[in-house]
């Protein structure tokens, strides 16, 4: 699962780091350290400038809502559950299966959040959990492996700007074995050397599951932080950053 993760960079540092030919932001997202679902994220997609152009699809920097809402949906609230898609299942999916096969995205993040469940027992009797953050060891972005969909909203009139919703979803896989004991499940990274083939909207269905795989072991890095963090209306850079040692439970020095 990926519930929460950090996207401190601005567009123009995406811009750069991604390759991307066209900024489609009205107004840039302020550094989110705490990018919980149904927020505003950054995604990096590849669109043809109009459906009926034979130029060859752009590479883009736009805003997504996190909470992929099918195109068939009639509610968009079903988009609160729709956070992540598994790899095993995200091509067969009612869900996700348009999506997989024509609107994939990279989703820039700093990190993620897991939360790892100690021996401490709360005031409810259930497992205290701690947060870690998780991230690339080179201090590079995470290119997180997303779907995108379109949703026109049937209650808004044809010339409102605001008719059409723009969401996205995170694919996750098993994790690997460094990160398995904090969570068995993490986001599915996109290598650079493969970002085109994935985000290409016609690229042969069969190849694409090949285009994702784990993080390979030792490449990401993974220590406890603070539990404000649970709280998401808490936001700024303490939150991604190291828990003292003193503070963190004795088992996970082990």
């Amino acid at each position: 699962m990926c519930g929460r993760y950090a996207s401190s960079r601005s567009p123009e540092e995406l811009v750069e780091e991604f390759d991307v030919a066209e900024t489609m932001i009205e107004a840039a997202l302020e550094p989110d350290y705490n990018v919980a679902p149904t927020k505003e994220v950054y995604a990096v997609v590849e669109r043809p400038p109009s459906r009926e152009s034979e130029e060859s699809p752009r590479r883009q920097l736009r805003v997504l809502r996190w909470g992929l809402v099918p195109s068939w949906a009639k509610d968009p609230s079903i988009g609160n559950r729709m956070i992540n898609a598994r790899m095993e299942t995200v091509a067969e999916k009612p869900a996700y299966r348009k999506a997989f096969a024509a609107r994939r995205c990279l989703l820039p993040a700093d990190g993620y959040f897991e939360w790892y469940a100690t021996d401490e027992k709360g005031r409810n009797g259930k497992p205290v959990k701690q947060p870690f953050f998780i991230r690339p060891r080179d201090g590079g972005s995470l290119a997180m492996a997303g779907l995108y969909e379109i949703w026109r909203d049937p209650d808004k009139a044809e010339d409102d700007p605001a008719r059409f919703r723009w969401t996205c979803t995170v694919i996750t896989t098993d994790a690997e074995d460094s990160l398995g004991r904090i969570h068995d499940r993490m986001p599915l990274m996109v290598e650079r050397e493969r970002w085109h083939d994935w985000l290409d909207p016609q690229a042969p269905q069969d190849t694409l599951l090949d285009l994702l795989t784990p993080a390979e072991p030792g490449r990401l890095e993974a220590y406890a932080v603070s539990r404000a963090v649970n709280n998401v209306r808490n936001n700024d850079p303490s939150l991604v950053e190291p828990l003292p040692l003193e503070d963190v439970p004795e088992e996970l020095l082990t």
